[in-house]
């Protein structure tokens, strides 16, 4: 069984992390959670061993423990509810001599074990009695296959270890060498029976008898542009069932690469579980001597005479045979073709392109969404500013990286539209919020002026971050809790007029004002100019939050009256809020905190009082 999930490798001490390091390596697709101050180098930290255990198995994700068995034990048993769907749990000892499956079985935890073991040498106690005897998981099929009626997999085990043989398909060395080349006790005469097929009849099975699904069907589909994903399910669904053949048989949905953006095929894919793949005219044209319904017409639209028998055909494979003809509805068509062995459906074609522009907060780990995080980690490619990359360094784990220096803001954005154009999962990384003086608005504007149809068929997400004026808040107390706006001192891209118009306007207004890009290498008059707008309309008291360094090292965030700002210790890494006439000041803690008032206290109007400072 294939996981879903990102593997977790959990250690707690500096030996289980090393050895942690070791294991998530080896699987290639894993990250190291280790125990703060005590575990080294981790991907993740966390200072709660059993609440952060327990969270990541709520959350679905398959949990290595570098430790005692107990330690997992305790942690997730108040969250045990259901072995059809909890998550693996696998301990290994921490001299690395042992991978004990715990939970999870039905979910691939013997076989996460058997991989884990194999790995680093280990030896995997197996101690579910089926596998340990007949050498193979019956309730977890490999990649490629199902187990139509997984609940009677436990029963028909137990008449295996009460003395059953096993009844067999004559042709099961070639049609299912997994099972062929296990333990189980074969013979023709057996009173339990193992069936290899795609066809719908007996789906149930029963107690004494396993229906194994090879995935080998390839669903092909053609439709208009906007078909309602309805009816090209049912479309679909209604061929299946025509030909008598299981929906979890389906290896995957395929079509002509101009349908990649059709979120009816992608619904159908959705729907039955599989991957949506595409493939270009020229290799479904390729397919055009097996079709048995051509069209010179569909060739003269899209350069294949045929879609979904081509797209089905083509991903069949050279071996594969139509089973199901083109088939029409009143916007969609419909072919299956079946190979002659499971399909990997990933290796067929491309996916759809997908670009998310993700924001990474300030900088500090802290402050990345669970969102970005995973957005980041689901990427093939990361491209962005070199600083940003460097920030989120430790999520790398194989993807291709693609730095670029400041200025070369539309190079980044054209060549991750690009990539995603070409099929590619693509995380464009900003930090901040990308749509606050970021990244977002370029690659919209990328993505509105291009010619190239590939790049308009991507799926395109804005994944939202903390924006350095929300955290410059956050750190001072809360100076936006009002009206407030956002004004970037840079002229690169908007003229000083007009940023000065803004500013003007905004203070007038007697908005709490957040000021970005303030001063550059070549650029302070602006700034200098900007106080002085700022100092005609609010008083010479008015709190200012001046922040550097927002989530990294030398982070400093002061609240300074207006008056006291000194330009000359304001730099491109600052970022400043400045109070509106509400705003106030108290201490606390030994430091200031600042905060604009809605109006809550009973008798005043804090809309319109008059911002106090009160020096601590």
């Amino acid at each position: 069984m294939e996981l879903t999930e990102r593997v977790a490798v959990v250690a707690i001490t500096p030996e289980g992390g090393a050895l942690a390091r070791r294991i998530a390596d080896a699987l290639g697709d894993a990250e190291v959670h280790g125990l703060r101050e005590r575990a080294g180098d981790a991907d993740v930290q966390f200072t709660d061993t059993t609440r952060h255990v327990r969270e990541l198995f709520e959350a679905g994700r398959p949990v290595v423990g570098v430790c005692a068995a107990g330690i997992l034990v305790r942690s997730v048993a108040p969250a045990v509810a259901d072995k059809r769907v909890e998550p693996p749990v696998v301990a290994v000892s921490d001299d690395g001599a042992f991978a004990v499956p715990l939970l999870g079985g039905h979910r691939g935890g013997v076989e996460l074990a058997r991989r884990v073991a194999d790995e680093i040498g280990a030896t995997a106690a197996i101690t579910t009695a089926g596998d340990r005897r007949f050498g193979v998981a019956l309730d977890e099929p490999p990649a490629g296959w199902t187990l139509a009626n997984r609940e009677d997999a436990k029963p028909f085990v137990a008449a295996l270890l009460r003395g059953a043989r096993v009844r067999a398909p004559s042709d099961l060395a070639s049609t299912a060498p997994w099972l062929a080349a296990s333990g189980l006790p074969f013979d023709d005469a057996g009173g339990v029976a193992i069936r290899v097929d795609d066809a719908r009849a007996g789906d149930g099975g029963s107690s004494d008898a396993l229906v194994y699904r090879p995935r080998r069907l390839a669903v092909g589909i053609g439709c208009e542009r906007g078909a309602a994903p309805d009816e090209i399910a049912a479309l679909a669904h209604s061929c299946l069932d025509a030909a008598g053949l299981a929906p979890d048989a389906v290896a995957g949905v395929f079509s002509l690469d101009l349908k990649s953006d059709e979120p009816a095929v992608h619904a159908l894919a959705d729907s039955l579980g599989v991957p949506a793949r595409f493939l270009p005219a020229a290799t479904l044209e390729a397919e055009a001597p097996r079709l048995k319904n051509p069209s010179d017409l569909v060739f003269r639209e899209v350069g294949c005479h045929g879609v979904a028998e081509g797209a089905a055909l083509a991903a069949a494979g050279p071996r594969g045979e139509l089973v199901v003809e083109k088939t029409k509805s009143v916007r969609g068509t419909c072919a299956i073709a079946r190979a002659p062995t499971p399909l990997d459906a990933s290796s067929i074609g491309s996916p759809r392109g997908e670009l998310a522009v993700v924001g990474i907060g300030p900088g500090d780990a802290g402050t990345l969404t669970p969102e970005a995080r995973a957005a980041i980690e689901r990427a093939d490619h990361l491209v962005g500013y070199r600083r940003y990359l460097e920030l989120v360094a430790d999520l790398v784990r194989g993807q291709a990286v693609h730095p670029y220096t400041l200025g070369e803001e539309r190079a980044r954005a054209a060549r991750a539209v690009n990539l995603a154009a070409g099929g590619e999962r693509v995380a464009l990384v900003c930090s901040g919020d990308p749509g606050i003086y970021a990244m977002a608005s370029l690659v919209m504007e990328v993505l509105d002026g291009t010619p190239d149809p590939a790049a308009r068929r991507i799926a395109v997400r804005v994944v939202p971050g903390v924006s350095a004026f929300q955290a410059a808040a956050a750190r001072a107390g809360a100076p936006i809790g009002h009206d407030f706006c956002a004004v970037s001192l840079s002229d690169l891209l908007t003229p000083r007029e007009v940023i000065e118009d803004r500013l003007t306007a905004a203070a007038r207004a007697d908005f709490v004002i957040a000021l970005y890009n303030p001063v550059s290498a070549a650029r302070r008059e602006t700034f200098d100019r900007a106080l002085g707008i700022l100092r005609e309309h609010r008083a010479a008291k008015t709190p200012v939050v001046v922040a550097r360094n927002l989530g990294r090292a030398g982070e400093r965030v002061d609240v300074i009256p207006l008056d006291e700002i000194d330009p000359e210790r304001i730099d491109m890494l600052t970022v400043l809020i400045v109070g509106s006439t509400a705003t106030r000041v108290f201490a606390r803690d030994g430091a200031r905190r600042t905060y604009t008032p809605r109006g809550y206290e009973a008798g005043t109007d804090a809309n319109r009082s008059v911002g106090t400072w009160r020096a601590p």
